[in-house]
């Protein structure tokens, strides 16, 4: 069996728990995905099953993506989402208008720097970060250049982040590499005070929807109806516009 799942990751669970679920489904033992989500993530995972496909996602991997994703604004986690350690980091900035939020948001737009979270699986010095981190002896990662092509305030609160803070819901299109948990982690501190994600949901990579994935409990004795041809693929991401568009 030759070919790529479109996957819809539930939440709990790793990447890697995906990929072995598929490999027991298919009996395919080269398998892999195109990009990580984390843990307690949820969206959209490509996973390329057999030897021709694999060989295949480096070409799927450096895609574009777009995620729909809750912040929490005025507290901050030590992994920047809901499975850290959580304290209370009030806002300089309160009260804030929907407008101040767009104008302090558009300052992440472009190529921008950011610093990996400490708990993520970059590797310094041969070491994942979160090993580290999890040890007592966190590292900070070296600042990586990302571009965030777009975002949209999916939420009106009103008023809109009073007192504390409060929660927002943000969809953004950016480059391969970008970490949604820094950029919360840094507009948080661009608020003057501190910000984590409570939810993460990938919606789209280059031209593949998270409404053309399944879900692994319709995998089970199916997975046949569901896999794409490599040559399908391929194809698909040949055509002009195999950028992002909604």
């Amino acid at each position: 069996m030759e070919g790529f799942l479109l996957i819809d990751k539930p939440a709990g669970i790793t990447s890697h728990d995906v990929v072995d679920r598929v490999r027991r489904l298919t009996g395919e033992r080269r398998e892999g995905h195109a990009g990580t989500l984390d843990p307690f993530a949820t969206g959209l995972l490509i996973v390329g099953v057999g030897r021709v496909a694999t060989r295949e996602m480096e070409k799927l991997v450096g895609l574009d993506k777009e995620y729909e994703a809750v912040f929490v604004l005025g507290a901050s986690s030590t992994t920047d989402d809901t499975e850290g350690t959580i304290t209370p980091s009030p806002l300089s900035s309160l009260p804030l208008s929907k407008g101040e939020l767009e104008g302090v948001l558009v300052k992440f737009i472009g190529e921008i720097e950011q610093i990996p979270p400490t708990y993520s699986a970059i590797k310094v010095g041969g070491k994942k970060m979160y090993e580290a981190a999890r040890e007592g002896k966190p590292i900070e990662g070296k600042p990586r250049r990302v571009t965030v092509s777009s975002f949209e305030l999916r939420n009106h609160p009103q008023p809109l982040l009073q007192k504390e803070g409060g929660r927002i819901v943000v969809t953004f299109r950016c480059s391969s590499g970008t970490y949604i948990r820094s950029l919360v982690r840094d507009l948080g501190r661009a608020l003057g005070g501190g910000g984590y994600v409570e939810e993460l949901r990938r919606t789209q990579i280059g031209p593949f929807f998270v409404s053309q994935a399944s879900t692994l409990e319709s995998l089970e004795g199916k997975v046949g109806q569901h896999i794409i041809p490599v040559a399908q693929l391929l194809q698909i991401l040949s055509r002009p516009a195999n950028t992002l568009t909604s």
